[in-house]
């Protein structure tokens, strides 16, 4: 049996008012995700071990099945993996965010969704201007880019700039959680300030504020860590000889990377709501003919709840059910050989809340003559009453493989 995993970033949500007290998934038009529910099997999985924040590569580690406290380095050292960055012992990678700096607040923590190429422009122009044998800038996807510091310590305390839109950026600046830090905290401290003084004026930034654009006008180091030490998947599910990641988002691609997956290029996959759904579920397909198992990462639904647009957020989950779950449930349902369909959410990103949660979330499996459980929909609230019951760590990653 081939393997495929329909990942809805932050789909999950809370109960929200003018829903009349529904969740998203409750309200949206998801006919495939509710047949598929209603024809297979459902539950729950914590996806954020205790102790770790609720980012997106807790998550989908997790829900790959790798024992985080054994494996976790941070965000930056799979951004590294995914633009092709091989770190030496001692490095320090952090996630570089070009964010929007309004007065003394963070407005937001893309520079209003900057596309790779003007972003670029950017992060050469820090490299040629703090970049030294010891720091370097790497330009990534979008606003997510990457900062390498030689020496650098891991034990410090940064603040995802998503977290936190609308806070003073200065009492969310790098600290020392030891001693020993301290000079690598100071250190990027030093290259935010640097960098808001260079990309203020920078003729990029001046141009985007005359279209009514957010400037880029600060970097924003987080997620560090070094190079982690993860297990091919392979190696512990014998199954799944060769595999894919689809994903237009760095951090995913990345952990494909150190999981032993192929990682595909799609083009037109945006890590927006504006995503070419078409070609990922089309390199998907063809990928799933040839391989094992398929990643597929749709991050649209992330980015709307980090905006707290409801309405967005909601057409999100239904592209996802009409232009992807769906026509990958019509097409598997007809080959020879079956396939297993699961789709869930990494974390909750509540559009109240505007940034990731660390609730359960909901999933569900299916393939040909599964038994079918009692639950009628694919939600937070049906996903409770689900025959899996409530699953962690590698739990469901197991359960998903044996079938």
């Amino acid at each position: 049996m081939k393997h495929i995993i329909i990942l809805g970033d932050g789909m999950a949500d809370w109960p929200v008012e003018e829903l009349g007290g529904k969740t998203l998934l409750q309200a949206a038009h998801t006919p495939y995700m509710d047949k598929l529910a209603k024809q297979g099997r459902n539950g729950q999985l914590v996806t954020v071990a205790p102790g770790f924040h609720p980012g997106s590569e807790v998550a989908n580690m997790s829900v790959l099945g790798y024992d985080l406290p054994t494996v976790y380095e941070g965000r930056g050292p799979l951004e590294a993996a995914s633009i092709g960055i091989d770190l030496q012992p001692g490095e320090l990678a952090l996630r570089c965010n070009l964010i929007c700096i309004e007065g003394e607040n963070i407005k937001n923590h893309s520079s209003g969704h900057i596309t790779t190429e003007d972003a670029d422009q950017l992060i050469k122009y820090l490299q040629e201007n703090l970049g030294d044998e010891r720091v370097r800038f790497h330009t990534g996807v979008q606003y997510r880019h990457l900062l390498v510091i030689k020496g650098g310590d891991k034990r410090i305390d940064c603040t995802p700039p998503h977290d936190v839109p609308g806070q003073p950026f200065r009492p969310l600046l790098v600290k020392a959680q030891v001693p020993e830090a301290q000079a690598t905290a100071d250190l990027i401290n030093e290259l935010i300030l640097k960098s808001q003084a260079l990309l203020d004026t920078h003729p990029m930034n001046v141009q985007r504020r005359a279209e009514g654009k957010d400037a880029a006008n600060s970097i924003w180091p987080w997620g560090g860590g070094y190079r982690p030490k993860m297990k091919l998947l392979k190696e512990t599910y014998p199954q799944l000889e060769k595999g894919s990641v689809i994903s237009a988002v760095d951090l995913i691609r990345g952990i494909g990377y150190y999981a032993g997956l192929q990682r595909l290029e799609v083009e037109g996959a945006t890590g927006l709501y504006n995503t070419n759904y078409e070609n990922k579920v089309a390199a998907a397909l063809e990928a799933l003919k040839k391989e094992d198992f398929v990643y597929l990462h749709i991050e649209a639904s992330d980015e709307a709840g980090h905006e707290g647009d409801v309405a967005l957020k909601m057409q999100t989950i239904e592209n996802l059910d009409k232009r992807a779950v769906g026509p990958i449930y019509e097409a598997v349902k007809q080959w020879d050989e079956p396939v297993a369909i699961a789709v869930l959410p990494d974390h909750p990103t509540p559009c109240k809340h505007r940034t990731h949660t660390a609730e359960p979330v909901p999933f569900f499996i299916w393939y040909p003559g599964i038994e079918a459980d009692t639950v009628e929909t694919f939600d937070e609230e049906a996903a409770k009453q689900g025959a899996y019951g409530l699953l962690k760590e590698d739990e469901f990653m197991n359960l998903f493989m044996q079938e």
